[in-house]
């Protein structure tokens, strides 16, 4: 762990990443308020070191002339750039150094450690010192301070019953009109002379009679049961937006000066 006893040696040291590739060689750290330890270094990057970036190197470790951070070259090249005034960084430059490099402070002890949860703050400011900055730093002796809260919504779903669809099967009635061909029979005479000399089969003059049977078809019906089609229900998961409402509560805070009350009313960020 690197603390105010590096602080000298750190100056144009080269910055040597998690793979043992170099990053570039530091220009100025970059310290904590209160407690003095060193935080970010300031790093020539880039093809002819005309590139600046931030580097951390609160966990980094110093030897043979080099620092090694637990970040990578990548990393540092896709750093947000930081347009720093009066040697001082912003909470908010803070902030988006931390999220980009998924580092969150723990509050007031100058320790950091890698976590998850990218959405904590870190409580106090930053400055750059020079060449020999460490020891010209001011320390905060006197403060007050309020902890100031808010509620937030936080919105989920539930799944609840909204209704039952049943298949119900019922017969019905129906006529209909088939046309079907049919075929009978016809009777119908046939004449022709007898030959010269042909022998003759029946009695002359007497009574005689000759009978045929004629047929005819008629339509007949008849059922038979055949499936036709398979019937079933299936669900399918619709999503659609709604409007969620809800009432919080926020704190906030009043200064008030014995003798002249002045307010100063502002929201925790």
């Amino acid at each position: 762990m690197i603390d105010q006893t590096h602080v000298e040696a750190l100056y144009d040291c080269d910055v040597i990443d998690n793979k043992g590739e170099k990053i570039g060689s530091v220009k100025r750290v970059w310290l904590e308020d209160g407690t003095g330890r060193p935080m970010w270094a300031e790093v020539h990057t880039g093809l002819f070191g005309m590139k600046e970036s931030f580097v951390p190197i609160q966990q980094g470790n110093v030897a043979g002339g080099a620092i090694t951070v637990p970040v990578t070259k990548q990393q540092v090249k896709d750093a947000p750039s930081l347009h720093t005034a009066d040697d001082h960084m912003t909470d908010d430059e803070q902030d988006a150094l931390y999220r980009h490099y998924g580092m969150i402070p723990q509050a007031k002890t100058g320790e950091h450690d890698r976590l998850d949860d990218a959405g904590r703050r870190a409580a106090d400011g930053r400055h750059a010192t020079g060449q020999r900055g460490a020891d010209d730093r001011a320390q905060r002796t006197d403060a007050a301070e309020v902890t100031l809260s808010e509620e937030k919504l936080d919105v989920g779903t539930r799944k609840v019953e909204s209704g039952r669809v049943r298949l119900v099967k019922h017969t019905v009635t129906e006529q209909r009109n088939i046309t079907v061909p049919v075929t009978h029979e016809e009777v119908r005479v046939v004449r022709e002379p007898v030959a010269d000399g042909a022998r003759h089969t029946g009695k002359a003059f007497a009574d005689e009679q000759a009978e045929m049977t004629l047929h005819r078809e008629e339509p007949v019906v008849q059922k038979r049961t055949e499936a036709t089609e398979r019937v079933r229900l299936e669900k399918d998961a619709v999503t659609e937006q709604r409007d969620v409402k809800g009432e919080v509560r926020k704190e906030r805070v009043e200064v008030e000066r014995d003798g002249d009350r002045h307010d100063e009313r502002r929201d925790r960020r």
